[in-house]
């Protein structure tokens, strides 16, 4: 598996190698102890799956308040998307700020968001599908996010705002200006 560092610390692409011949490939996608190792010593509790039918689809930006925090590792099945994470800890030299990566079937790749980070995601192709392990289970009580266009944060999105498909929670979700702190920055 390759690893590489992002533009925001605490974020990691990884991307397993594939070993391939005539009849397609084989790749081992997680690796408890080698993630445990390399990225994070975390445990997994959940696999969720999510299917958008249209292009142009935005879920996000979601997170999680503590005890039931969420990190995530994220990755693409069917389709492509453009995952985004948004810094929200407090103190940390690059809260606010936002980093995106294509996933797709084809590159492989994963992000490991921990908690401490707004995340979501917009389709580039019909019917994607999305895999994603979480640290914690789903929990409404806990349940937060930031609103997908806020301009405070600028994200980029390949998606005009009168084009993306989005829930009604999602448009009504606040500024991140308006959201507690819930997460500290730690320097590691």
């Amino acid at each position: 598996m390759r690893i590489e560092t992002t533009t925001i610390e605490g974020i990691l692409k990884i991307t397993p190698a594939r070993h391939g011949d005539h009849r397609g490939y084989f790749s081992e996608v997680f690796k408890d102890g080698w993630f445990r190792e390399n990225a994070a010593n975390v445990t997994f509790v959940q696999d969720n799956e999510s299917l958008s039918a249209q292009a142009g689809t935005l879920r996000g930006l979601h997170f999680q308040t503590p005890p039931f925090a969420q990190g995530k590792l994220v990755r693409c099945l069917q389709g492509a998307i453009l995952d985004v994470v948004v810094d929200i800890r407090q103190g940390s030299p690059t809260f606010g700020q936002w980093l995106g990566e294509e996933l797709t079937p084809y590159n492989g790749a994963q992000l490991w968001v921990p908690a401490g980070f707004a995340h979501g995601f917009v389709t580039l192709a019909p019917n994607s599908v999305i895999s994603y392990k979480v640290t914690a289970p789903y929990s409404p009580e806990h349940d937060r996010g930031v609103l997908w266009n806020d301009p405070d944060i600028g994200i980029r999105w390949p998606v005009q705002e009168a084009d993306a498909v989005l829930s009604d929670k999602d448009r009504k979700l606040p500024k991140l200006a308006d959201i507690p702190g819930h997460f500290q920055f730690s320097a590691q």
